[in-house]
């Protein structure tokens, strides 16, 4: 794939995952203190005096990962922080499943314990949803160039500024013919 398509690919993913984020943390900051509290208490994870600090931390980070998305800007780390994110997300939900709880996850708001009902599939549907956005996370760790970011402003598009993406095919293949024509070292330090 040339640079430019896995640029418009990262775009797309990049404005998905922002759009994602920015649902979440503000459907959960628009939310009660208790509602929080309610959703993150139902994974029996962490200690109760974690709960409020994780009911506030988790949507605020939400939120400013999506902007940074948004405007393309430290792009990289954004995507390693979804990524993460995601796969603490992906322990929890199969936490709660493996353990035989039947909760909502509370992703876009809401959350705690719930009925029975569906469990199989709702945990398998939200297992998906999150490793589907994993992936398009680890692409922009990958490839983080992507069109209309503030990155792309702020290094002028530069390669160097980006030192994992690969380099166009065109740029990377040397001719054969350059390096016949050139001279062995030992002659060209004479």
């Amino acid at each position: 794939m040339s640079v430019e398509a896995r640029s418009w690919v990262g775009t797309l993913f990049r404005l998905v995952l922002a759009g994602i984020w920015f649902w979440s943390g503000m459907a959960k900051l628009l939310e009660t203190d208790l509602a929080r509290s309610q959703a993150i208490a139902a994974y029996r994870i962490f200690p109760a005096s974690w709960v409020d600090f994780l009911g506030w931390a988790l949507p605020i980070s939400e939120v400013v990962l999506a902007i940074l998305l948004l405007l393309g800007l430290f792009t990289r780390l954004a995507a390693i922080g979804t990524a993460l994110l995601m796969t603490a997300f992906i322990i929890g939900i199969s936490s709660v499943w493996i353990r035989g709880y039947s909760i909502d996850c509370g992703c876009f708001g809401g959350g705690g314990d719930i009925s029975e009902d569906g469990k199989t599939w709702r945990y398998s549907s939200e297992l998906l949803r999150d490793f589907l956005f994993t992936g398009m996370a680890v692409w922009l760790i990958a490839w983080p160039r992507t069109k209309f970011s503030l990155d792309g402003w702020m290094f002028g598009g530069r390669p160097e500024a980006y030192e994992y993406d690969e380099l166009d095919d065109d740029t990377d293949d040397l001719s054969d013919d350059a390096t016949d024509d050139a001279e062995p070292l030992e002659e060209q330090t004479r």
